[in-house]
């Protein structure tokens, strides 16, 4: 599997074109990102949303139109889809809910949606099963974690998701939602540093 990524818009949100012999899935096309993806791709199959903040869906419209495929996203993420911020991005409606961390298969490939509320009540890192890639969104960050101040975040739930992905024994490339990429268990060591601020 190949992976490509362009960092989109104002807040170079990173999205992902990750290559498989099935076909192209399309990760978090943000500002500006349908320019980029047309360039990248033959056989797009699917977008998949790691959360639904607008800077991570702005082109998922445009995408969907062009290609007519699917959009993925954590059910409880969404109504984000619909703009209720009024950030000016063409509204978008997603076609496949998911609801659960049960493996999705699409056209052969294999995901799972780790269900991490907090920085959204939706938030989720993607894995691709089998290929020990993560796709951490606004969940984890090189050396940092997501926000839990905005709208709808909830600082709770984002300390009772840090606490969750602390006990994950398996190792993964973690692709980031901004920034330089990290691995799981390296992000593991600084969550507890992390964790102080919600005591």
């Amino acid at each position: 599997m190949q992976i490509i990524k362009q960092a989109c818009g104002p807040y170079e949100t990173n999205c992902y074109i990750l290559n498989t012999n099935k076909g192209e899935f399309i990760i978090d096309p943000g500002v500006g990102a349908l320019e980029f993806i047309e360039k990248n791709v033959k056989n797009p199959i699917a977008i998949l949303n790691t959360h639904g903040h607008y800077d991570h869906v702005w082109d998922n419209a445009k995408v969907k139109k062009k290609f007519n495929i699917p959009i993925y996203i954590h059910k409880l993420d969404a109504f984000f889809l619909e703009d209720p911020f009024n950030q000016g991005f063409e509204k978008s409606k997603a076609d496949i809910l998911v609801e659960n961390e049960n493996d999705i298969d699409i056209n052969g490939i294999t995901f799972k949606f780790h269900f991490l509320p907090g920085h959204t009540p939706g938030c989720s890192m993607i894995e691709v099963k089998g290929e020990n890639l993560m796709f951490s969104g606004d969940f984890l960050f090189y050396r940092s974690i997501g926000r839990w101040d905005f709208p709808y975040s909830n600082a709770q739930n984002m300390k009772e998701s840090l606490e969750k992905v602390l006990f994950y024994k398996e190792d993964f490339r973690l692709l980031p939602g901004h920034g330089e990429e990290s691995t799981l268990q390296e992000e593991i060591l600084h969550l507890p540093s992390w964790l102080r601020y919600f005591h």
